[in-house]
């Protein structure tokens, strides 16, 4: 008895950072594998080598959704992603690097290792495509809250299994000590019995002459429900959102006030991502004169407006002479179209200046 351990240690359960982050991230890849890359010059949509890399098949082993999804998981759980292009004309996403750092010169990676391989060459940084996330490495930052959470959770799970535990007394008729060899023997006895109660709906409890077994009701059943075990990592989750600026709604599945949350989640979230990816690229694959002369490229699909749902909108841009057609179906993500007619600014009557004489009916007298 005096030989007993009376104390335990608590389990950092790993799986609920996993959840939670895995749950966030993956929402905002699973987003961003929507967008297309389209490159333009003066308004005009241009297809080349890298329109087939960034959405058709960066490499031999990804297809484009894959590929972005996988970016903007490296991007935000390593707070940097970098990808590199292969002697083969491959886009590589690097799973590690080492990244010397210069202050006015380009700054240089080595040691880059994709699935195991690593690069004997270095990269420099106007070679690559790098973008950072944030100013702190995700894991890092939550590091802290995620032990206090498994903590936590670890307690509640353990207070919910011992209030709801079975127990019971055994007792045998002996005038004598056991010696080790019936120790042995009553002790699997017991384990049998106990096992046929756990896992059993009917359990059967033989009946024999000075063994008499009782069960004894745990003293408190006020322990943990399940509900707040659930409740406990929904939190964990929201916290892991809120950070990364998803609207807990959308994450949830929750349909009360959709639009509103939807329009958050594109605005704070999405739209500041896909502005890196979108710099970054024009920066990288696109010289300085080419851009100065109109070429660039566009991240399309997400944050565009379905024409359907705006389609009044539209219309009263349209007959007040703000934007003409083509510059409508830009805003919709749609490519301009060689009509005349979409480049003409029209204007309705019911936009006329006021003062402008009003248009008197009738026959003069």
């Amino acid at each position: 008895m005096f030989d007993l351990d009376l104390f335990y240690e608590t389990d950092h359960r790993a799986y609920l950072k996993k959840m939670a982050l895995e749950t966030c991230i993956n929402f905002i890849g699973r987003t961003i594998s929507q967008s297309e890359f389209r490159f333009s010059k003066d308004g005009k949509r241009q297809y080349n080598d890298w329109h087939y890399l960034l959405n058709v098949r960066p490499n031999t082993d990804q297809s484009a959704a894959e590929f972005w999804q996988s970016f903007v998981y490296r991007l935000i759980l390593d707070n940097e992603a970098l990808v590199i292009l292969s002697d083969d004309n491959d886009l590589l996403i690097a799973d590690d690097f080492d990244r010397e750092e210069y202050a006015v010169y380009p700054d240089v990676f080595r040691n880059v290792t994709v699935k195991g391989y690593i690069f004997k060459r270095t990269f420099q940084m106007d070679e690559v495509i790098h973008i950072t996330y944030n100013n702190e490495k995700l894991t890092k930052f939550m590091n802290g809250m995620f032990e206090d959470y498994a903590d936590l959770f670890t307690r509640m799970i353990e207070t919910n299994k011992h209030s709801n535990q079975i127990r019971g007394t055994v007792s045998i008729e002996s005038t004598q000590s056991l010696d080790e060899q019936n120790r042995t023997r009553l002790q699997e006895f017991i384990d049998r019995l106990f096992n046929a109660i756990r896992k059993s709906a009917v359990a059967i409890i033989p009946k024999l002459k000075g063994f008499e077994y009782n069960e004894v009701a745990a003293g408190d059943k006020s322990g943990r429900s399940v509900e707040e075990l659930k409740k406990l990592k929904r939190d964990l989750t929201d916290d892991v959102a809120n950070i990364l600026g998803i609207p807990t709604s959308l994450i949830h599945g929750e349909m009360a006030e959709y639009e509103t949350s939807i329009k958050a989640y594109i605005r704070f979230c999405i739209g500041p991502l896909i502005k890196k990816i979108k710099d970054e690229l024009n920066a990288k694959l696109i010289t300085k004169s080419d851009y100065m002369n109109g070429e660039k490229i566009d991240v399309l699909g997400v944050a565009e407006l379905n024409p359907l749902e705006v389609a009044t909108a539209v219309d009263k841009l349209r007959a007040s002479g703000v934007y003409n057609g083509n510059e409508i179906r830009i805003k919709l993500g749609d490519e301009p179209v060689d009509n005349p007619a979409l480049e003409e600014y029209v204007l309705t009557k019911n936009y006329q200046r006021a003062s402008e004489d009003a248009v008197e009916g009738g026959e003069e007298g």
